[in-house]
């Protein structure tokens, strides 16, 4: 059974009831942030039971050694650690001398939690009645905000409902954490400085190794019945890592109780002095106010909700599931820093480490050039060319030559840190999706700019790291890409991937395509270029010989490109003759079975149907979903969305809407019993494409878009916009028929079933 605690609603993610067993999972599912940092969803007031606190600050990692069984050459010396930061949000409670603390209280009514995905506002409260007897109730608003990317505010109010009371506040912030993801258990920061002026503190820390310095901070402020008491801390308690105001507040049956805390980070990386920096904010914070900022954060949100909603009609677990899925990606990135990227986990946790992966490019690209100004996909392009230099070092230590780019498979600075050689050395299809993202960007944008300017020398690194990785086979007379891993994660080690084989194929044939292009339309971009790679007519031909004569394992008997060269040699036993009690096999089964095993993990062959949809017939997408799907187990949360777009392309709603269920709800309702440890949100852009391009058909054509758009059953209608172009084009489905409106740029030409629809 997948869990299903989460009330249906439009716009909101809500929990009713307190339930121990459930908290770890809330923390992950309500979690909150603004692009530059982050927070579980953990309380404010101390928790003795089971949690995972955890808050993020985008950017800041720490490079934890490598800890694996036998050492191998190539291996990273690290493996960068998403690191947990500082605690600023903690808000110890005493009413008449008894702590607050729901893993102890006496009873527990009335608990409720609301993330206001519409707002980008956290709310919390319930009823409490302490051990000593005291009855009370809290209500808790929490946001971070999106114009103070540096500030969160926190609005915590206590109610005395059965006498009067003596409450005391204790906010502090806290240097003092751990890593719950870490590989020698060490400890991550090092404490600088404590400092404290009125209601104002400050923890100042740096990293170790990699030394980045953040101060945490806090502005603290008192209210009785909606008025500033103006007053100061009783007392201040400081050790070398934290600090921590102590406030009283008398009241009378009925009264509330309010402390509004301000706090966040001021890091390194956008100041010289940190205090100052985070001084600044508290400044700005205060001249807005509580009640402005907050009406300032609505607005914010409901601009970013402007362009990117999606409506559906008629199913609103349907509805409920894609808005988490936009609103979670809007608060991991913005595309306001060129530095930063898009982290499997986001601000939920800490698992896998990194902040970059191929689900950037592959998965998460077409959402923000769809829903955002270009330029914002265009910094996640130019991230990996700040790093080529990088990629060409992890190339070199592979014993690849000559400018050959190897990008990472995990990455916080261009540098490999993932350590399972299967991975790091095998799973090298990650450079075709950093190819494909700068063929698709043009597509998309119209924007050829960026070849010229930083792409031809990215696309010009991975072809030579084809070229150089692929061998010619005498006995096939062909070349073959040996030892690989492909999407599927299932198969390591494997000769001729029929999908690694396809994009190596691909991105040769692209890179020769845009080098005569700028050769011909961009004269001095193509000598600037060539005088840095040294590039040679030569060592072009080469390449091309590689790409004109690639293998590609194919099945006469069943029509079929075979996902790598021993794919039949397996006992090919369908998932639906699978024991549901060995589900899912990456927990029940031992690595060696898995690998033995028919089962894919995610779209593999079929991942390449997607990207190069063009290249193929519907017949012969029809043929190989035939047959690999019934093979496959969904055991990554990337699998389900292609699957979905391509049972729409073939028009098998009732397949296609399953498999957007699945995606698009894969955390709220937790089918990989695991949400505890953190959303998966670079697959939250795949819910996106499942419903754009999968439900609405949507394609770029010869500089045109096209739409095919189809609904499910459950469905009465949907709508969204996407960014063409500088055009902004709205698409509204009914099971009456469609219609399409355009704002913006009139070259653009939108057609809807092959019929222009053109609108003005």
């Amino acid at each position: 059974m997948n869990q299903d605690y989460i009330q249906p609603d439009n716009w909101s993610i809500i929990e009713e009831g307190f339930d121990v067993e459930r908290v770890k999972s809330s923390e992950s599912l309500f979690s909150i942030g603004n692009g530059a940092m982050g927070q579980r969803a953990n309380f404010e007031e101390h928790y003795s039971g089971k949690t995972f606190q955890g808050s993020y600050i985008a950017g800041i990692y720490y490079p934890d050694k490598t800890k694996v069984g036998w050492w191998k050459n190539g291996y990273p010396e690290y493996f960068a650690k998403v690191l947990n930061a500082p605690n600023w949000i903690g808000i110890d409670i005493e009413i008449n001398g008894e702590n607050l603390d729901l893993a102890k209280c006496h009873s527990v009514s009335n608990f409720r939690r609301e993330l206001n995905m519409k707002e980008g506002i956290y709310y919390r409260s319930f009823n409490a009645t302490l051990a000593n007897g005291i009855e009370i109730a809290v209500k808790v608003q929490r946001f971070l905000s999106l114009d103070l990317d540096e500030v969160g505010v926190i609005n915590y109010e206590i109610t005395a409902l059965n006498s009067d009371a003596k409450i005391v506040f204790k906010p502090y912030v806290d240097a003092g954490v751990h890593n719950e993801d870490a590989n020698w258990e060490e400890k991550f920061w090092e404490p600088i400085s404590v400092k404290h002026s009125g209601n104002e503190a400050f923890v100042t820390a740096r990293t170790f190794k990699t030394h980045f310095t953040a101060t945490t901070f806090m502005q603290n402020s008192i209210l009785l019945e909606g008025s500033n008491l103006s007053v100061a801390p009783v007392s201040v308690e400081e050790t070398k890592e934290k600090i921590q105001f102590c406030y009283q507040v008398a009241v009378t049956k009925g009264q509330t109780t309010t402390i509004q805390k301000i706090g966040g980070y001021a890091v390194s990386m956008n100041h010289e002095n940190t205090i100052i920096g985070a001084k600044n904010s508290i400044a700005k914070a205060l001249e807005i106010g509580v009640s402005q900022l907050t009406e300032n954060q609505k607005q914010a949100w409901a601009k970013i909700w402007e362009m990117s909603d999606i409506t559906i009609d008629g199913d609103v677990k349907a509805q409920q599931g894609i808005r988490f899925n936009i609103f979670q990606l809007n608060q991991t990135y913005l595309g306001k820093d060129s530095r930063l990227n898009i982290g499997p986990k986001g601000f939920t946790g800490e698992k896998y480490g990194g902040s970059t992966y191929w689900d950037t490019e592959a998965y998460c690209i077409p959402f923000y050039m769809a829903t955002k100004d270009q330029q914002v996909a265009r910094n996640l392009l130019a991230y990996r060319y700040n790093q080529l230099d990088k990629a060409i070092e992890n190339a070199e230590k592979l014993g690849f030559k000559n400018g050959a780019a190897l990008y990472p498979m995990v990455t916080m600075n261009g540098e490999e840190c993932h350590n399972e050689w299967e991975i790091t050395f095998e799973e090298i299809h990650r450079n075709g999706a950093i190819a494909f993202a700068i063929y698709n960007y043009y597509r998309f944008t119209g924007d050829y700019s960026y070849i010229p300017e930083k792409g031809l020398e990215v696309l010009i690194g991975i072809a030579r790291f084809w070229h150089q990785r692929a061998t010619f086979s005498t006995y096939r007379n062909q070349y073959v890409i040996l030892g690989v891993t492909g999407p599927n994660e299932y198969e390591n080690n494997v000769n001729n991937n029929w999908y690694t084989n396809y994009i190596a194929k691909w991105c040769i044939d692209y890179t020769v395509e845009q080098i005569n292009k700028i050769e011909n339309e961009y004269p001095s971009d193509y000598t600037r270029i060539m005088n840095k790679v040294k590039l040679s007519q030569a060592e072009i031909s080469e390449m091309k010989k590689v790409a004109d004569n690639m293998y590609f394992p194919y099945s006469e008997e069943h029509g079929v490109y075979l996902q790598q060269d021993g794919f039949l040699d397996k006992e090919l036993i369908t998932v639906a003759d699978l024991d549901k009690s060995q589900r899912p096999i990456n927990q029940k089964w031992s690595w060696d079975r898995i690998l033995r095993s028919p089962y894919i993990k995610q779209a593999d062959t079929l991942q390449g149907f997607y990207f190069f949809e063009d290249h193929f017939t519907k017949e012969q997408l029809e043929k190989h979903f035939d047959f690999y799907e019934p093979f496959t187990v969904h055991e990554s949360s990337l699998s389900p969305c292609v699957h979905s777009i391509q049972a729409a392309v073939l028009g098998r709603m009732e397949q296609a809407y399953t498999f957007y269920l699945r995606t698009s709800r894969l955390d709220l309702d937790d089918y990989n019993k695991e949400v505890e440890e953190g959303l998966h949100i670079t697959s939250m852009a795949g819910t996106w494409m499942s419903i754009v391009e999968g439900f609405g058909g949507m394609r770029v054509r010869n500089n045109q878009l096209h739409f095919e758009p189809k609904i499910p059953a459950q469905w009465k209608g949907y709508s969204f916009k996407v960014n063409f172009r500088n055009a902004i084009v709205k698409v509204e489905v009914k099971q009456e028929g469609t219609n399409v409106s355009i704002e913006g740029n009139s070259d653009v030409d939108v057609f809807v079933n092959g019929e222009s629809q053109l609108i003005k």
